[in-house]
């Protein structure tokens, strides 16, 4: 379990910025684990400001919301650069669904962990392919601390790393759940992938 290293000290009044990143499958808890973290934040009596992208409308047009249902306020934003410009005087900011941000998030990540801010971002690692998802690996190269969580596989109960989308869609943004994609281990998943191009 994450624990946050310095979580409401102040030293000699300057504010002490980094970046997190939560990745992983789908269906590993990604969510579920940055809500965690900032109600911690909250509860410590931080100011924060929580953001998704608005393409990801699934269980709510605003709030993000994990697939165990649990819920925290957000605001929708089309662009990562509208981060910086609502992000105002917080000291804690959250991002979901990072992967869906264009390549922007990784600057405006790195100019509000610079200006004293903590930033907490979750996202998709990987696609549907298994390959390296939008500015994710961008992001988890500037973090100061990383955390992979994992599913089950749906095949084998083992832990499971990638996504395996079901449909034969080949866009990489498909917004989808249960039925569309299942949490695969590299085995069942690349097993799957082959399986599917005979």
């Amino acid at each position: 379990m994450f624990i946050e290293p310095h979580l409401g000290s102040k030293r000699h009044n300057e504010r002490v910025g980094w970046i997190e990143v939560i990745c992983g499958c789908m269906f590993s808890g990604k969510t579920e684990e940055l809500i965690r973290r900032l109600n911690r934040a909250l509860i410590a009596k931080q100011k924060v400001e929580i953001f998704k992208p608005v393409v990801d409308k699934r269980y709510h047009p605003e709030n993000i919301v994990s697939h165990n249902e649990n819920t925290i306020r957000s605001t929708p934003v089309n662009f990562a650069s509208d981060i910086l410009l609502l992000a105002g005087d917080c000291e804690v900011v959250g991002i979901d669904e990072a992967q869906f941000f264009d390549d922007a998030i990784v600057e405006v990540c790195n100019s509000l962990a610079n200006s004293g801010k903590r930033v907490i971002i979750a996202g998709l690692d990987m696609d549907y392919e298994g390959k390296p998802f939008g500015p994710m690996p961008y992001l988890l190269a500037v973090a100061e601390f990383v955390t992979k969580v994992h599913a089950i596989c749906a095949q084998t109960g083992e832990l499971a790393s990638f996504s395996y989308r079901f449909s034969d869609n080949d866009k990489q943004v498909m917004l989808g759940e249960q039925g569309e994609y299942e949490a695969r281990s590299r085995k069942a998943f690349f097993e799957g992938m082959k399986a599917r191009k005979k």
